[in-house]
């Protein structure tokens, strides 16, 4: 079998769908809302979905990587944006160096924790 994927989106949920629509508008994602509980979320091509559901056990096991091209720049431009002030539950975690590269964490209204990482090169 051959996969030639154009895309893949995971999908993540949400304790307060509203809270965490405006918080992703305001992290820099594009929404295209596809019905009353349920939008999609994109940067360039690469998005996720969004779904008005909150399943305590799952939030808690969510993760999601994204590659970022300089996560110091990356990171500065974070911190400016001030989110835990603005959006209640959200936590940022400053840039921890690994073997394989570097990364940072922000975890979402809902507890969704992102890793944004940059590989060694």
């Amino acid at each position: 079998m051959t996969i030639n994927p154009k895309s893949i989106r995971p999908f993540i949920g949400a304790r307060h769908f509203e809270r965490s629509r405006l918080f992703y508008q305001t992290l820099g994602f594009e929404e295209d809302r596809l019905s009353a509980n349920l939008s999609v979320f994109k940067s360039g091509e690469f998005g996720f979905y969004l779904q008005d559901a909150y399943v305590k056990d799952w939030i808690d096991n969510s993760m999601v990587f994204m590659e970022v091209a300089d996560v110091a720049q990356f990171w500065d431009d974070l911190l400016a944006l001030d989110l835990p002030a603005k959006f209640e539950n959200v936590r940022q975690v400053p840039i921890r160096k690994f073997d394989w590269g570097s990364e940072c964490y922000l975890h979402d209204p809902a507890g969704i924790l992102w890793h944004f990482g940059e590989f060694a090169k």
